[in-house]
């Protein structure tokens, strides 16, 4: 694998992480760089994380992977989204506007999971090419900590302009990445 076709999967292994971190920067009041490098951290991790196992997997699992994961990454997605749609419309005190200034580190590790399912895909198809795993897996984890630190800050600007119910617009756009996902893998695009 080149160096070009390393980066173009680099991103396209950090759209719907992109997509699930404006979601999560927007349900937040007003996240800290800090809070979107720690955000941006998680996600990376897991999505270099991924790769490697499936890698691990190989050819052994890879008619199960590929038959499954976009179910596995619509259904954590649809209970994530609709977990954020509840918090949203529950009124919470604390925060400004009712919102978190922080997402705990399970919550952000269970969406990473979720949107980096087709990253253990992708491992399972690196097993067979010439493509050194650890080199891609940085690759991937780095693309990805930036765009999601990118999206958590972008997701601030949002929230701070649809206010109280962001938390409700994050869900949504959890949902969407997991319909968007399940589409993509059922022969719509």
């Amino acid at each position: 694998m080149n160096t070009l076709s390393l980066i173009f999967l680099s991103f396209a292994m950090s759209t719907d992480a992109f997509a699930a971190a404006v979601g999560k920067g927007s349900s937040l009041h007003k996240p800290s760089l800090a809070e979107a490098l720690r955000t941006g951290l998680i996600f990376g991790v897991i999505e270099a994380i991924t790769p490697v196992v499936g890698w691990l997997i190989g050819q052994a699992a890879s008619s199960y992977v590929t038959e499954w994961d976009h179910w596995i990454a619509f259904g954590l997605l649809l209970l994530l989204g609709l977990h954020m749609i509840y918090a949203g419309l529950k009124p919470e005190a604390g925060a400004p506007e009712g919102r978190a200034t922080q997402h705990s580190f399970w919550i952000l590790a269970a969406t990473a999971v979720a949107t980096s399912i087709d990253a253990l895909a992708v491992g399972v198809g690196l097993a067979f090419v010439d493509v050194n795993i650890a080199v891609a897996a940085l690759a991937i984890g780095l693309v990805t900590m930036t765009m999601v630190t990118m999206g958590t800050l972008l997701g601030r600007v949002l929230g701070t302009m649809v206010g109280r119910r962001a938390e409700i617009a994050g869900g949504i756009v959890l949902i969407l990445v997991g319909g968007t996902l399940l589409y993509e893998h059922l022969g719509g695009a």
